[in-house]
């Protein structure tokens, strides 16, 4: 894309409902968005407006692209009522994404919460392409109700097939529910990895990366090695409007993707 202003325009294919609240949805871009798995797009609805997404699709797939979406606001709203066969733009790639090579020979712990799984879905499926390359990787996934886990087929698919090992909670259990109850921070302990040669991946609404972050400073993993998928009001996309500025990173440029070693010292980090 040589003009980077310019959203190329894609066609929605499928619409799936992932939660009351969140839906995936499936583009056909005109032409490739090749994007690096954390980075994030800008997302136009024609006569809305544009609104920041990372991509819940691997890397190494780049016929189509799919972005997760909670309804929360009035391009997410518009976005939720559109149907296949509508048209989008789509802007970017923007930002850093995860530094895999750095994570090769090592264990991976991807730590999520609620929506936040969809950029860690990204991350889970480029790392699954590769598997072999690392130690070992765990998923620990919390929401706060079972109705509000998303992907559920498809995370019990990479539980069963063993290269993940994964483990899910939720905040407030149901009539159905068998599984654990607690916050994710109750299941990060007892994961097989060794924090000291390992990295951490981190995603979620701010209070539960805040929480999630401490709880792995306290059984050892170093402050350079999590990992944190930070979310703020992107808007340009190249750190020029300052909405997303934390401290002296411009998250659109330097993030979204930002070591807690590199962010700890800013006081704003968890608003």
């Amino acid at each position: 894309m040589n003009n980077p202003y310019l959203p190329v325009g894609a066609t929605i294919r499928e619409v799936v409902e992932e939660s009351p609240t969140i839906r995936s949805f499936v583009l056909l871009p005109d032409e490739p968005v090749p994007f690096l798995t954390g980075q994030f797009l800008a997302l136009t609805v024609p006569g809305v407006g544009e609104a920041p997404f990372t991509p819940s699709s691997s890397q190494y797939v780049t016929d189509r692209l799919e972005l997760t979406v909670m309804r929360v606001g009035t391009v997410t709203e518009a976005l939720h009522a559109m149907r296949p066969g509508d048209r989008v733009g789509v802007r970017g790639p923007f930002g850093t994404g995860y530094p895999l090579d750095a994570f090769r020979g090592r264990g991976v712990l991807v730590v999520g919460g609620g929506v936040g799984l969809a950029p860690l879905r990204s991350l889970l499926l480029t790392l699954r392409h590769d598997i072999e390359r690392y130690r070992k990787v765990a998923l620990r996934y919390g929401a706060r109700t079972p109705a509000d886990i998303i992907y559920r087929r498809e995370v019990e698919e990479w539980r069963r097939d063993g290269r993940i090992d994964v483990a899910i909670t939720v905040d407030r259990g149901d009539g159905e529910w068998t599984g654990r109850v607690g916050l994710v921070t109750t299941i990060l302990q007892d994961t097989g990895i060794d924090p000291r040669d390992s990295v951490a991946v981190v995603c979620g609404p701010p209070v539960m990366m805040k929480f999630a972050t401490f709880k792995l400073l306290d059984i050892g993993f170093p402050p350079a090695a999590i990992h944190l998928s930070m979310e703020k009001n992107m808007s340009c996309g190249f750190g020029k409007c300052g909405h997303c500025r934390l401290g002296t990173v411009y998250v659109c440029r330097d993030g979204p993707v930002l070591t807690y070693e590199r962010v700890k010292d800013f006081r704003e980090i968890w608003e």
